[in-house]
């Protein structure tokens, strides 16, 4: 079979832990990666090989428009900074290349709907890397939320995703600059948790919103301050609300909790489940797990999401079989849109310190 060959732009250190995904794909392929110094695209390249080694050696660039005008690439992989991407976007969906953003996937909604655009004008695929969407645990957790008895009627979603990176990460890592991640802490965390607030509430969209920054970067060394600790809340009909948590400055925590009329849903690890052959979570008491195709090698920890049926391998796989389908996905890019959507509406509300309606 084909495999999609696939181009990073950038050698942003998340996309280490991708190319490992796309290795254990088993339809897919890095192909190249781009820099804006070849050395660093060798350099990167030369030390995923190493771990995870293609039969191929991906082609190193030195810039990413050289990537996106490859013949041999099918696929644009973007972690780039958020406020960048709109203009790689822009390029790779003119170029018919298929794309696998980060998110937040834009610096606002009106760039978001242009780039979206872009690729529907082009017939090209587009997903944001949310790797939990395509989790078997997911559907799992639909179940019990459908089946009217184990939660019932939903009232409350709280949820939070937070990590503490230290002092330097405040100084150094783009995310703590607002020019390049302008959301800052919103955008990299708050993402999931709208992310699996929408989910839950089956796609519906909340009338109104409320945020708080926190706390936020110092302008450092010219720097613009962005989000370092950010709470906000969503206001959905029929009385169900949400809230969510999202720091640089908390410890490690990546919990969610579904409050019903009959009973509760907890995950206390939503985004990267603990245990990734058998993710489970908790309904009144009880815990649930959901078996993986694969059991966990002895001497393995089974936190790695380095294996075939791990939820970042299935991004991937589901990535590569959909544009082999012939057919756009047209619920990836509408899943992004509405998370967008809430995410700005939130940082409207944080900003104006007032209820923002959507």
């Amino acid at each position: 079979m084909k495999k999609l060959r696939i181009g990073f732009l950038s050698t942003a250190g998340i996309g280490r832990k991708n190319w490992k995904a796309i290795f254990n794909s088993g339809n897919c392929v890095v192909a190249a990666v781009a820099s804006r110094d070849v050395q660093k695209s060798l350099k990167f390249i030369d030390e995923c090989q190493r771990e995870f080694p293609f039969t191929e050696t991906p082609r190193a660039f030195g810039s990413y428009e050289e990537l996106i005008a490859s013949p041999d690439v099918d696929a644009v992989y973007i972690p780039l900074p958020t406020g960048l991407r709109k203009e790689f976007v822009l390029r790779a969906a003119a170029a018919g290349k298929h794309i696998l953003c980060e998110k937040p996937c834009a610096a606002s909604v009106a760039e978001l709907e242009e780039m979206l655009a872009a690729c529907r004008k082009n017939s090209v695929q587009f997903l944001d890397g949310v790797m939990f969407m395509h989790s078997p645990r997911l559907a799992r957790v639909r179940e019990i939320l459908d089946d009217s008895q184990s939660v019932g009627r939903i009232r409350r979603i709280s949820s939070a995703f937070s990590f503490y990176p230290g002092e330097d990460f405040f100084h150094n890592n783009i995310r703590a600059d607002g020019a390049l991640e302008p959301a800052g802490c919103l955008g990299d965390l708050g993402w999931y948790s709208i992310r699996f607030a929408l989910w839950t509430m089956n796609w519906q969209m909340p009338h109104t919103v409320t945020g708080k920054i926190l706390s936020q970067s110092s302008a450092n060394n010219g720097r613009t301050p962005s989000p370092t600790e950010f709470s906000g809340e969503l206001f959905f009909e029929d009385g169900v609300s949400v809230e969510f948590y999202s720091s640089f400055l908390a410890a490690k925590q990546q919990w969610a909790f579904v409050s019903g009329q009959k009973g509760w849903l907890r995950l206390p690890d939503f985004v990267h489940p603990l245990n990734s052959y058998e993710p489970t979570f908790e309904v009144n008491e009880k815990f649930l797990a959901v078996a993986s195709e694969v059991k966990c090698p002895p001497n393995v920890d089974p936190m790695i999401q380095g294996h075939t049926t791990a939820q970042d391998a299935r991004m991937w796989r589901n990535f590569a079989n959909q544009i082999a389908s012939g057919k756009l996905n047209d619920d990836w890019p509408l899943w992004a849109l509405q998370t967008q959507k809430v995410l700005d509406a939130c940082h409207e509300a944080a900003r104006r310190e007032a209820v923002v309606a959507l």
